[in-house]
């Protein structure tokens, strides 16, 4: 397999293997704009050369957009092999490349979020812990940060602990979001317009800053669902699942 990293000279002709369409397509072109900015600082975005699902996301920890105490570490934000490129090996292709890529630049190890079983939207808490990686911290509900030290002595990472219970004061729907997820940019307006047209309260956050997304309230800033205060989802939602989760909590 061959891989391509990208960089500004070649954002517009790869596809972004997570949103795989043209650049005129919403998702798209909110991916791929967030991705350019991150690029210098040190973002790394490894993908197959073949269009698919097949790629590895990565960014210095001090400017990842996750609310993680990590200096000095590299971390994952988003690392998906699936459909046919599965058992090919190419997930220990990548994330070896990430390793290597890691050490060469100095880090103390690699961070990723993950969950006590596996959820959508999270790294496969599973395989993460047979390539290594060990708990380092919780955050309600289910949310664990794991880490992979490339020595003994490095400091181990945290959440902070505004993340670790989750909590707002704002009643209805509100949820906080980003464009590091290329999803977001099309289901985001689906469910604000849904549920307006059904009168329920709801508050879409756009978090657009590193700043704001490592003190978001939630360990997983990509799309962070609260209903009155509590945490409910981090899993980017279709009208239909929506409308089905809004039933049943507003029913309680």
């Amino acid at each position: 397999m061959d891989y391509i990293k990208l960089t500004h000279e070649n954002m517009d002709k790869e596809h972004i293997c997570c949103a795989i369409s043209n650049n005129k397509d919403p998702q798209v072109a909110s991916k791929k704009a967030w991705l350019s900015d991150r690029l210098d600082e040190g973002l790394v975005f490894l993908k197959a050369a073949q269009r698919g699902k097949c790629f590895i996301e990565y960014i210095p920890a001090e400017y990842a957009w996750v609310p993680v105490e990590a200096e000095g570490y590299m971390h994952i934000n988003c690392f998906w092999v699936s459909g046919s490129f599965k058992g090919h090996g190419y997930s220990n292709d990548l994330l070896n490349a990430c390793i290597t890529d890691s050490k060469e630049k100095g880090r103390k190890g690699i961070t990723a979020i993950s969950s006590s079983k596996k959820k959508p939207f999270l790294s496969d808490p599973k395989y993460l812990e047979y390539k290594g990686f060990k708990l380092a911290d919780t955050a309600e509900p289910d949310f664990t940060l794991m880490y992979l030290p490339f020595d003994e002595t490095a400091p181990v990472p945290s959440f902070k602990e505004q993340a670790k219970h989750p909590h707002i004061s704002e009643n209805g729907f509100v949820l906080y979001y980003t464009f590091g997820c290329p999803y977001t940019a099309k289901y985001v307006p689906l469910i604000e317009d849904c549920a307006k047209q059904n009168g329920m309260p709801f508050k879409s956050i756009h978090i657009d800053t590193a700043a704001a997304a490592q003190n978001a309230p939630a360990a997983q800033t990509n799309y962070a669902l609260f209903y009155n205060g509590s945490f409910v989802t981090n899993e980017i939602l279709s009208e239909k699942k929506f409308l089905a989760l809004a039933d049943k909590l507003m029913d309680h």
